[in-house]
């Protein structure tokens, strides 16, 4: 049973990948075009052809057709295989955070909620990673999961303690590390460091996090990614602009995935 839940965890994160990427380049279409897509199928944006349900397997179909529209021959690009595969390993890694027999309807709703925020935090990188850009809505909707999950949290945790002056502390010393910091690079550098939308997500992340600790080790990670996978380009063109949303929120991943395992080594 646990296997088959976890694999199945995987299939649906591939599908939401494939989702998501499919409504980003759909967003951005609509947005820039005075003709709007109003297809309920999947199509190519270049032909205008409908997809046929076997063009639309997330991971094989792309791999079959390596990475090119069926009728038209024209570039996919890698970005939605990438969406997919990390969509699904995100979902597999959050699997285990819960045992597919557990009864706990508090468990299962904080389960829940966390996918709803990384499929917000995935639909955000991806949005960013090819347009430069992080969509209001989107920013907001992830607060608010945030918010949501801490709530659950706190909740699970005063259901077996005492109330704690941390379940407070905690979480603003959390906001005020990573989107405070977020927040005084965009008004210093004037929004040439860091983009306008990225301290909003900063926030959502440091609330979704809620421990000071976490927040700086998803600093770092954020930075350090974005460093190592950005210097050849910035080497290549000192005008680069470097996107951090999809390091932001590779650095959620790993943090909020690992979240006890990292809390074990800090106590």
């Amino acid at each position: 049973m646990e296997i088959a839940f976890h694999l199945l965890l995987f299939i649906l994160g591939a599908c939401f990948g494939s989702f998501l990427c499919c409504q980003a380049r759909r967003l951005r279409y609509n947005s820039t075009h005075k003709t709007k897509l109003r297809a309920t199928r999947s199509i190519c944006l270049h032909c205008k052809k409908n997809l046929k349900w076997y063009d639309n397997l997330p991971l094989i179909s792309w791999l079959i057709l390596k990475g090119k529209c069926r009728y038209c021959h024209h570039k996919i690009g890698i970005a939605e295989f990438l969406a997919e595969l990390a969509t699904a390993f995100t979902f597999l890694l959050f699997s285990f955070a819960i045992s597919p027999s557990s009864t706990d309807p508090l468990a299962w709703t904080t389960f829940i909620v966390s996918l709803l925020l990384v499929l917000a935090f995935i639909f955000l990188a991806i949005y960013d990673g090819l347009y430069g850009e992080l969509p209001s809505i989107l920013l907001t909707i992830s607060i608010i999961c945030a918010i949501i999950l801490l709530s659950l949290k706190t909740w699970a945790y005063l259901l077996v303690n005492p109330f704690n002056p941390i379940l407070i502390t905690d979480p603003l010393l959390s906001a005020t590390i990573l989107g405070g910091l977020y927040f005084i690079l965009y008004l210093v550098s004037k929004g040439r460091w860091v983009g306008d939308g990225d301290p909003y997500l900063a926030l959502a992340i440091a609330l979704a996090l809620g421990h000071p600790f976490l927040s700086l080790l998803a600093l770092f990670l954020a930075n350090f990614s974005a460093c190592l996978i950005s210097l050849p380009l910035v080497k290549g063109n000192r005008k680069a602009k470097i996107h951090f949303g999809p390091f932001l929120v590779l650095a959620f991943v790993i943090t909020y995935g690992f979240s006890h395992f990292f809390i074990s080594l800090m106590l």
